[in-house]
């Protein structure tokens, strides 16, 4: 999978700009404010999943102007094509594929993957669930574009749930509680399903590479955990299904009591352990980037069990934060694919790169 080239308007900071790309190691050189990190989150955005900079699609339009557009020539499996996404201040995303529109945003990403590795990623081992999970629902929808729809849906009926009870007057009922639960009891067990393979296969790739950045010296293992209703995350759906309707119905008068979603899906996480011991708790800093490390090149090698070839790999000026034997390890797992790295002088690791100055 190789990005060749993208173009923006009124993106960001960019009033027009084109760039061209190697299949191999690409580094964008200049100083803080010359829109590296604004360029990688364009090329980000054509997978078809959310920027992880802005809350609001607005934010992403160059300051005065109705819309930006993006537009981007890839390679994948021996095939060329041309994607195109606009996106209005305000409004509905328009995108197309070789010239046809396209109705979701998620059907980008059949065409270009990417894994991003980012200085907010080194809080994923010690920080709040939510960065977990969102770094788990952001990679699942790459690979798989109904997960995306499905947590969409999700995401829908807990909000109007919440708001059903946050209402006090008239107070909700148990039946309409009941039924909202019913359906996020359905689509939440394909969900989990989801999350449960793709951890497993999370967690054989950490542990490996976890132990090459150690030295052989530490072991990494990783965990999916959800509610304490369900038994096996491995189990058929329906069976899930039943154990989060219970898990719901234990908790329902609670959270009418409460006037608040309390429990469910929404509140998953993902537990890593470095030699036994939570992560969360006791790693150190070292130990620390080395599992971000691991989480975020071990999803590179899943999404290549996938299609059979390597996601575009970004970098965004993260080789600043790590010591040499990390940066090392960083510059010797670049190869085999294409990756486009973001820095503010020129890196001796890569002699041969091709350079990008802003």
């Amino acid at each position: 999978m190789i990005l060749q080239s993208i173009s923006l308007r009124d993106f960001r900071s960019y009033d027009a700009a084109g760039f061209e790309f190697s299949p191999d190691v690409n580094i964008i050189c200049g100083d803080n404010g010359r829109g590296k990190t604004n360029l990688l989150e364009s090329i980000w955005i054509l997978t078809g999943i959310r920027s992880w900079r802005a809350a609001k699609k607005a934010e992403l339009v160059r300051w005065d102007s109705p819309k930006a557009l993006l537009k981007a020539n890839v390679e994948t499996r021996g095939r060329s094509h041309e994607l195109q996404l606009e996106l209005p201040a305000a409004g509905r995303s328009q995108i197309w594929v070789n010239g046809v529109k396209k109705q979701r945003q998620l059907e980008l990403s059949e065409y270009l993957r990417c894994v991003l590795f980012s200085p907010e990623d080194l809080y994923l081992i010690k920080g709040p669930a939510s960065g977990r999970r969102e770094f788990l629902d952001s990679a699942i929808s790459q690979i798989r574009p109904r997960y995306g729809d499905l947590l969409a849906r999700y995401e829908k009926l807990l909000e109007s749930k919440s708001r059903l009870l946050k209402q006090e007057d008239p107070r909700p009922s148990v039946q309409l509680i009941e039924a909202f639960d019913d359906q996020l009891a359905q689509i939440g067990a394909l969900l989990l399903g989801y999350r449960a393979k793709f951890c497993r296969g999370l967690g054989e790739e950490c542990g490996k590479l976890h132990e090459a950045i150690s030295g052989g010296k530490e072991t990494l293992t990783l965990r999916y955990k959800t509610v304490s209703t369900v038994t096996d995350p491995f189990a058929p759906s329906n069976i899930i299904e039943g154990q989060l309707r219970d898990h719901l119905e234990r908790h329902r008068m609670a959270e009418i009591q409460s006037g608040s979603c309390l429990s469910g899906l929404h509140k998953d996480d993902v537990e890593l352990d470095i030699n036994g011991r939570p992560a969360r708790a006791f790693a150190s800093q070292g130990q620390t980037r080395s599992a971000a490390l691991a989480l975020k090149f071990a999803q590179r090698e899943l999404f290549f069990r996938d299609t059979g070839e390597y996601p575009v790999l970004l970098l965004d000026d993260v080789l600043s934060e790590l010591d040499a034997p990390r940066q090392a390890f960083v510059a010797s797992h670049t190869m085999g694919g294409q990756s486009i790295i973001t820095c503010c002088e020129e890196r001796q690791e890569f002699q041969n790169s091709h350079l990008i100055l802003l």
